[in-house]
């Protein structure tokens, strides 16, 4: 992650912490990098180096509607930088920094097959009570996993699948043998 990205980031949320505002703010911040991805338009305009960031910064304007003014002044400020292109990124290191101050743990949790809301919740649940702290997980599918899961958190990762304890035993044969 680039540095500029992180001392934006953190500046935003020590701003909001200030002003008692970090889940207003994580919200507007969130809508604003949604509407980016939804508008390419808009992408284009924040990445064209041509154009003049106060007239980006009016453009934008019309998009921070309802936005509680930290935000709306940061977005703007970032804009004015030239580095409204970069936004995404420091959206996912705001959230990055959040998840961290809040000690939530992020886990990336893949399947043989697509779990139930009901199934993925439990997994959930059972990992928050071992770790002792909230956890937020994503969920992906891998078919050639067979059965079972793969369960990445941050450098730790644990694979109960069968592919894995297949190629386990495959690695086990192969140096026993020789």
């Amino acid at each position: 992650m680039p540095t500029a990205h992180r001392v934006y980031a953190q500046a935003l949320l020590e701003a909001a912490e200030e002003a008692g505002t970090v889940d207003k703010a994580r919200e507007d911040l969130a809508g604003f990098v949604g509407a980016i991805d939804e508008v390419p338009e808009l992408d284009a305009l924040l990445r064209n180096p041509q154009i003049d960031p106060r007239a980006k910064s009016e453009t934008v304007e019309a998009v921070l509607g309802g936005t509680v003014d930290i935000v709306r002044n940061f977005i703007r400020l970032v804009i004015e930088k030239n580095r409204g292109g970069e936004l995404r990124e420091i959206g996912r290191e705001f959230e990055r920094l959040i998840a961290e101050r809040e000690r939530r743990l992020t886990v990336e949790l893949t399947t043989a097959y697509e779990l139930s809301d009901d199934e993925a919740q439990e997994i959930t649940q059972q990992i928050a009570r071992a770790s002792g702290r909230p956890v937020d997980a994503t969920r992906s599918v891998d078919e050639s996993l067979i059965g079972g899961f793969v369960l990445q958190a941050g450098t730790m990762r644990v694979d109960a699948s069968v592919r894995g304890r297949l190629e386990r035993l495959r690695r086990e044969l192969t140096t026993t043998v020789r």
